[in-house]
């Protein structure tokens, strides 16, 4: 499962990052100097790919703390933020920091198929000290900011459409949510190329014991956010358990259903707010996120996914009141797999907090092939960072939910009694009435079920509610699923919802 180190190496990562887009400097944009680069080499994908499979053929070898490590955190950012050169254009580096990111990565700068490796740093942080990196961002055409960043194992992330970051990928996720613990392979080596003012190739060589990897990554920012084609082998050193693919973690302390014991005075405090798939087979589905008692590992049937991701639906300022970090303005992350990925399942870890500084959700995809050692794996994806909803064009999507005490409002409370309550809105409910015949589907128990209903909520354009009141003694699963319907056609996506947290 997620360890003390990942949690606090991902603590960092969320600093330095909104420190930068709140008040970074501007950094000269200088030639690289005499000596800075070493000498040219071929590179390309053919050669990375041949580089991982010899490398996944000896053990594995961990790579030493800096030696050179900033001291503490506030270190790092003095080393980080102001007036320093930059490589390959616009990129600027991450030093080694001592308990938080100790380990030093390689990276070269690539130009027409020849890559030379950074060997002397000087001038490359502020105030001309001489450090190893652990890491790289990537500045905007003005300079003033940056929007892509990699920096911890095999993490990374953009500031979407807004200017802002939020939730982190990663190359892979291992054994995550098992009771044996969970491993983190990290990017040991990057190839950089500018390609153009907001765009950038990366290349990246994972390593760790389990298996050694090649990762391309086609980034792009434009207008409604920023996209990356993902290209990667895979050669496994060992069997693994549990591979995801296409990992993501955010965070999500609670919402505006969580009991005002569980919240500080901001309304929400969240990077996502959900779960979104898009099945194979059609179905759309929501699941909205959690902040449990106890950790939990869910796995959502997805074979041959269209897509999924972690959303932040909820982009209204006044539901969070944060005017420092600004959750509203989070990014979401929709994964579009390239080919047919074969049957296997969309997972969800939740982990409990009681903090907005720790990463307590991941996702990824699991397939149900066993990973074994000395096999290869080849796959692709396209992510895409924005706040523009990808499943927008849903017939009527899920836009709230709340939960509370059973019964009817005003009258005291329903003994054992829980009441359920989902908001929909889209194109699909457009002039529709109660004489319509629309009516909620449920999985729960006939015998659980005190009342249900489904209405037009007044005043509100193709909006409707749904209200559930439901008997806990006679529900044993542990969640339960919900959509609209009319007669035989479902009108919204399906919402997965927790019973107990």
């Amino acid at each position: 499962m997620l360890n003390n180190a990942q949690i606090t190496r991902r603590t960092a990562v969320r600093l330095f990052a909104a420190l930068a887009a709140a008040s970074a400097l501007p950094g000269g944009i200088a030639t690289a100097a005499a000596g800075r680069l070493g000498a040219p080499t071929p590179f390309s994908w053919d050669w990375l790919v041949a580089r991982a499979q010899a490398l996944s053929r000896i053990p594995f070898a961990e790579t030493p703390d800096s030696p050179r490590a900033a001291a503490d955190y506030d270190a790092a950012v003095r080393l980080t933020y102001g007036d320093a050169q930059a490589i390959a254009g616009n990129v600027r580096l991450f030093p080694a920091t001592r308990g938080t990111a100790p380990k030093p990565v390689r990276i070269a700068v690539v130009e027409s198929g020849q890559a030379r490796e950074i060997v002397d740093t000087d001038g490359l942080f502020i105030g001309n000290q001489n450090t190893d990196p652990v890491g790289f961002r990537v500045m905007d055409s003005s300079n003033h900011s940056d929007w892509l960043a990699f920096q911890g194992a095999s993490y990374f992330r953009t500031s979407g459409s807004r200017d802002q970051y939020g939730l982190s990928a990663r190359a892979i996720a291992i054994d995550t949510g098992l009771a044996k613990g969970e491993e983190f392979p990290g990017f040991t080596h990057f190839w950089i190329e500018q390609t153009g003012a907001d765009t950038i190739r990366v290349h990246a060589l994972l390593d760790g014991p389990s298996l050694v990897g090649a990762y391309a990554f086609d980034c792009r920012k434009g207008q409604n956010g920023v996209t990356q084609d993902v290209t990667a082998t895979l050669f496994l050193r060992k069997n693994v358990e549990q591979l995801g693919l296409a990992a993501a973690s955010s965070m999500f302390w609670y919402d505006q259903s969580t009991p005002p014991g569980r919240r500080d005075w901001r309304p929400e405090i969240h990077d996502s707010d959900g779960l979104a798939i898009w099945a194979g087979n059609g179905e759309r589905i929501w699941r909205p996120l959690e902040n449990p008692q106890v950790a939990k590992l869910h796995s959502l049937r997805a074979s041959s996914p269209k897509g999924f991701g972690l959303l932040q639906r909820d982009q209204t300022f006044d539901h969070y009141q944060d005017d420092g970090v600004f959750y509203d303005r989070r990014p979401s992350l929709w994964v579009e797999p390239k080919g047919n990925w074969g049957a296997g399942a969309v997972c969800l870890y939740e982990m409990p907090t009681q903090s907005e500084t720790m990463d307590n959700i991941a996702m990824f995809w699991r397939g149900d092939r066993p990973a074994r050692a000395g096999e290869r794996r080849d796959f692709a994806y396209r992510l895409t960072w924005t706040s523009k909803d990808p499943t927008a064009d849903l017939a009527s999507r899920c836009v709230d939910i709340y939960d509370g005490p059973g019964g009817i409002p005003g009258a005291p409370p329903a003994a054992g009694v829980r009441k359920f309550v989902f908001d929909f809105a889209g194109p699909a409910l457009t002039g529709l009435d109660r004489t319509s015949g629309v009516v909620p589907e449920t999985d729960l128990p006939t015998g659980a079920i005190v009342s249900a209903a489904a209405y037009p909520i007044a005043h509100a354009a193709a909006r409707w509610r749904v209200m559930i009141d439901v008997r806990s003694k006679d529900v044993s699963q542990p969640q339960f699923r919900v959509f609209l319907k009319r007669g035989n056609t479902a009108l919204s996506e399906t919402v997965i919802k927790a019973i107990e947290t």
